[in-house]
This record gives structure tokens, sequence and C-alpha cells, in this order.
């Protein structure tokens, strides 16, 4: 059996690319050949063009021209995968991704193919427009669609009619590694108080204005921090001067891998306060939950973050577009030491039960292998 995951870009940044190449480097370490076949700026391009895992598995990476809206253009991606798709049993193609659509399309490949539908297309309305013939071609050709939750599969209006080949395998991550001392010198930062956390781009959907009109309610010794990089972030710098929330609400910017670890490690608990369907998952909340964090996260319509978050078991969830319901739920856990401790206990419990790296690796691979017997 040999597997290729298709789509997106390297680096690494957002959810589909990190599910993508977590996939390729842990399917392989189990002695299966899975290869990752993605886009890359020439300014972000490897050395030799491709990163080797192990014997069985790389990420082979393919010049863009440019990126454009959230799409990366790549002639090459396509001529690619012309030339070594007859080298594979399954191409496992991530969805959005108008560009690895149109390649798969034109490679002639015969095989089996999976699409991991990580969410609807709902910002780029025009290219949806453009792409919805290729996309309708896609679903059809899929042998069997992979959603992230249940919900999202159930919902999606782009489903309807391909639910019988649907199957939900849940994004799984390992535990987060972190610098014990970094997280106590940041507990150091802020004696006697409590730290509520949360991260992502600082864009419209992530629900921060929310966030920051919550800190406004919450008692002088909690503190909110933010962290990342985005075109909100003047806006939301404005707004957290003008409700004279300096010390209490924070900025740091972006985090690297292991200043995030030592965040989530350090925090009380864990924010997620997006509005828009766009957040599908939110893979932060795992993260958060692997470290043993209650969660915080809103109820968002067709939306798979509720479901992760379990309501009263892993924290709590809330109405979108709720700053107080945001305050309210933040003081339910954060004032009480009984539900502290039981959000805390069901937060790692869930993790552990649904939401391991080696649980998303055995749900592909059972996938993989049903697939291939048929």
């Amino acid at each position: 059996m040999k597997v290729l995951q298709l789509g997106k870009f390297y680096p690494i940044v957002g959810g589909v690319e990190k599910v993508m190449w977590d996939l390729t480097r842990g399917i392989s370490s189990r002695g299966i050949d899975c290869d990752m076949l993605c886009c890359c700026l020439p300014a972000d391009m490897p050395e030799g063009r491709e990163i080797r895992f192990n014997e069985h598995g790389r990420c082979i990476c393919v010049k863009a021209w440019r990126k454009v809206a959230a799409t990366m253009i790549s002639p090459a991606l396509v001529f690619r995968l012309r030339k070594i798709s007859r080298n594979y049993d399954i191409i496992h193609i991530h969805h959005p991704d108008p560009m690895a659509a149109l390649a798969l399309w034109l490679s002639g490949f015969r095989g089996k193919v999976v699409l991991h539908w990580h969410s609807d297309i709902l910002k780029q309305k025009r290219l949806l427009q453009l792409y919805k013939p290729l996309q309708s071609w896609l679903l059809r050709r899929a042998d069997i669609i992979v959603g992230t939750s249940p919900v999202y599969l159930e919902s999606s209006p782009f489903l309807e009619g391909f639910r019988d080949k649907a199957v939900c395998v849940p994004i799984g991550i390992e535990p987060l590694e972190y610098d014990r001392e970094a997280a106590e010198a940041i507990r150091a930062r802020f004696p006697g108080r409590k730290i509520v956390f949360s991260m992502g781009r600082l864009v419209g959907y992530k629900g921060y204005g929310y966030l920051v009109e919550a800190a406004s309610m919450l008692p002088e010794d909690h503190v909110v921090v933010i962290a990342g990089e985005g075109p909100l972030r003047e806006e939301l710098t404005a707004r957290i001067k003008t409700l004279g929330l300096e010390g209490r609400v924070l900025l740091p910017g972006y985090l690297k891998h292991a200043e995030a670890a030592a965040w989530f490690n350090a925090c009380d608990l864990y924010v997620m306060s997006s509005v828009w369907k766009t957040e599908a998952f939110g893979i932060v909340q795992i993260e958060a939950m692997s470290c043993g964090k209650p969660v915080v996260s809103t109820r968002i319509p067709g939306s798979g973050v509720s479901w992760v978050n379990a309501h009263g078991v892993s924290g709590l969830t809330v109405g979108t577009e709720d700053s107080d319901a945001l305050a309210k739920a933040i003081l339910e856990i954060t004032s009480n030491n009984n539900n502290f401790a039981s959000y805390s206990a069901g937060a790692r419990k869930r993790y552990e039960s649904l939401f391991t790296f080696e649980e998303m690796i055995d749900n592909a691979i059972n996938q993989y292998k049903i697939l291939i017997s048929r």
C-alpha cells in the first residue's frame, strides 16, 4: 500500500497542512510508504526540494508562482503529480485546495481517492463559483470522504448526497512538550492571577473583539493573553486602550512552538472565541486539553468546535458574539476550585480518548485498508 497526501503548502502554518504533515510522518513511521506533495514559494523551498521523514516517507515540494486567496498557483504541481501518481495506490487529497483538485483531475490517476473535507469554502465566494464544477467532480470521484467531526459531516450542504461514503477521523496530536522553567517563568510574571490564554491569527472570524470585551467584565486578578499576528492587531490594541485594559489584556504576537507550549502549560484555561464556521475544528482546543486545561469555546452553527470541547465535560460552550457569556463561563471555571478540577480532568480524559496522534494514525490506516480491500 502506497499513499500520497496531496494539497496545501510548506512551510507548515495552518491546521490543514499540519494534519497532512502529521499523517505523512505517522503513517510512514508504521512502515507504510506515505509521501506528501505540496506547493512552496521559492523563498521557502527546502534544500533538495524535499524533506525526508524516514525510509518510507517524505515531503515533496514543488515551486508555486504565487499565493492567491489562500491558494498556491503552481503548474509544477500538475506536472509532478502526472509524473508520480502511478506510483501510489491511494491519493489522499485535502480540501479546500483548488490547485490540488485541478492537479488530481489532470493527473489521469485511476487508483483510490480519499477526500479529506477539512471545511467548506466560505469566505472566497467568487472563487467558489469558479471552483464548484471541479469540487463537484472531486466529491463524485472520492471513494471515501473523511471529516474531522461528525457535526461538520452532517451539516455541510456540499456533502448532501455523499454522506453514505463519509467517515469521521478526528484530528489527533501528540501531547505538547514544554520547558518547565519557561512555564514557571510565565507564572512568575503574574503572581496570584488567573491566566486566560488564546492563540490564533488576529482576524475577524476568531472573534477576539468579544474576548477583549469579556476581559473588561473579569476581576482584576485575571489576565487575558491573545497570542498571534494579523490585520486586526491595531484595532484590538486600540480597543484594549479604550477600555483601560492595558496590563489586563496582552497581545504578545506570534509564538514559536516551544513558546506556545509553555503558555498552554502555564495558563489556567483556554478560550476559543471564534464566531464563523470558518473555524471548523479548532486544533488549539485539543492542544490545551492535552495539557489538562479547561476550555471555553463557542457554539458555531455547523462547526465541529463545540463537539471537540464537550460542554460540561472538558469545559463550557457559549453562544457566538456574546462577551457577557464568555466572561461568565470563564468565571464559572476559574472561581470554583471543584469546577476547575473537574473540567481539567475531563479535558485530559477527552483528549486521551479521542484526539491522540496515535488514534488519528490508527483511524487513517484502517480506512486505507478498508478502501484497498474493496
